[in-house]
């Protein structure tokens, strides 16, 4: 009895236990449905409902797959020699909800792969009310992830406020978010330069203060701005950046060639110097530091600077000349600044090649376009590739609707895709720019500091002329 006694009180405990287990289960569940935003709360209620019809949707779909061949405990359980009845397996589904949908991972099995679940996307985005299912492969071999969006993120206004802390690792882009609500993120590290192109007001501007936002309190990163649409800071759109920036030029083209000039000397000097004083030949096997910083020199409005003047009138003439060198000396930057720690960034209306000379864009291995009025402009920003990809092209993002959403090519993958590029608010960037100005400092200034403690003395020799032009 004794023991009978015992047994019913370890039962007992077992079910308080799991009384106790579920309740907080339940409570962690409201709290976390209390907590979302109404977008996540549909999110969380669709997830629900998608795993509990999981299976029968699936067979349904034709994701299922009848094993004929019975467990051993199946086997053992038929006693009057039968045969066990053949089982239907399902593939195991697990279901997140964020803001514009589910992410699912699901497990493949014999005969329900990738291409099975592709040619089901269609029905499972009606099934699950989505406005669209995506099918990728999955993180590990065997898995698939599927996504599926209730509202478009494109069309999706989305809003960045920077944090004001260094970035975590440096030279990645933090973009913004596809037309499937997943993070797009660019890797910048040993990329020489980034051609984009786009409408007036369509988001160049703002996608480049995010990663200026974003790089600023970093002391490794170091800017300079050359902006061709106004002679003055404060009459521009780096006006609330610009005190984040060790030089800033207007549209004067003689100020611009000055100042390149300036550029390309630091690059030669970097480039006799980094070995000796690195130890590297490469900036990127050591990574940016305070006295050997990456320098992101932004050029908006680019075409402003390499215009093809047409005149034979002496002032005619003399824009031309400050032009084509000007042209020459950004290729100097681009063709060569990699290795030494230049990151450039050229954008303007239409990359064509009179606006960026192509001896320049071509060389540029990232490219972006925001909207463009013609499929002449997507391919010179683009790639010939866009002609294929009639959806993705920049061409259709003319509609207001699609303001800040920018085409790109997928990396590792063939095709394109576009981009949702979050808003910077003024009073943010202005915010960000403050809080680090006390992080500029000149490169110039930086490599002579260093070469000095170092005791690295360059050779005198003739500075090598600018690259030619392709």
């Amino acid at each position: 009895m004794n023991e009978l006694n015992e047994a019913f009180g370890w039962l007992r405990a077992a079910m308080w236990l799991g009384l106790g287990l579920l309740t907080l289960w339940a409570v962690v569940w409201v709290i976390r449905y209390l907590r979302a935003s109404p977008m996540e709360r549909i999110s969380i209620r669709q997830a629900i409902r998608i795993r509990w019809g999981w299976k029968r949707l699936a067979r349904m779909c034709g994701l299922s797959v009848t094993d004929k061949m019975p467990t051993a405990l199946a086997s053992l359980a038929t006693s009057d020699g039968k045969e066990p009845k053949p089982r239907v397996l399902v593939p195991a589904l697990k279901v997140t909800p964020d803001a514009f949908g589910v992410m699912a991972g699901a497990t493949c099995l014999p005969k329900v792969g990738l291409a099975e679940f592709q040619k089901a996307a269609p029905y499972l985005a009606d099934a699950w009310r989505m406005a669209r299912v995506s099918v990728l492969p999955g993180e590990k071999p065997g898995q698939v992830t599927l996504r599926g969006v209730r509202v478009d993120p494109l069309i999706t206004p989305t809003v960045h406020v920077p944090n004001g802390r260094p970035p975590e690792e440096y030279a990645v882009w933090e973009l913004g978010v596809d037309e499937f609500g997943l993070p797009v993120v660019v890797p910048l590290r040993e990329v020489p330069g980034v051609a984009m192109g786009g409408l007036p007001g369509f988001g160049k501007t703002s996608c480049v203060n995010r990663l200026v936002c974003d790089w600023a309190p970093s002391p490794a990163i170091q800017f300079v701005f050359f902006d061709g649409k106004v002679s003055h800071a404060y009459e521009g759109d780096y006006a609330d950046l610009v005190q984040r920036a060790f030089e800033f030029c207007g549209d004067d083209l003689e100020e611009a060639n000055r100042k390149l000039k300036e550029l390309v000397q630091l690059r030669r000097a970097r480039s006799a110097s980094i070995r000796r004083v690195l130890g590297v030949k490469n900036m990127w096997h050591v990574g940016p530091s305070e006295d050997w910083p990456l320098i992101v020199v932004v050029i908006d409005e680019a075409h402003t600077y390499f215009r093809d003047y047409k005149g034979s009138d002496p002032a005619t003439k003399k824009l031309a000349a400050l032009a084509a060198e000007n042209a020459r000396l950004v290729e100097d930057l681009v063709k060569k600044g990699r290795s030494v720690g230049f990151l450039t960034l050229l954008t303007t209306q239409k990359t064509t090649g009179d606006a960026i000379p192509t001896f320049i864009r071509d060389v540029c291995p990232v490219g972006l376009s925001f909207a463009q009025k013609t499929a002449d402009a997507a391919v010179a920003a683009l790639g010939d590739d866009i002609r294929e990809w009639p959806d993705a092209s920049p061409v259709t993002l003319q509609d207001p609707a699609y303001v800040g959403v920018a085409v790109m090519s997928q990396h590792g993958r063939p095709g394109f895709i576009r981009i949702r590029t979050p808003y910077v608010a003024d009073p943010d960037a202005a915010r960000v720019a403050e809080q680090t100005t006390h992080l500029v400092r000149h490169p110039a200034k930086l490599l002579e500091d260093l070469i000095h403690r170092t005791g690295v003395e360059l050779n005198n020799e003739a500075p090598e002329p600018p690259a030619e032009a392709a």
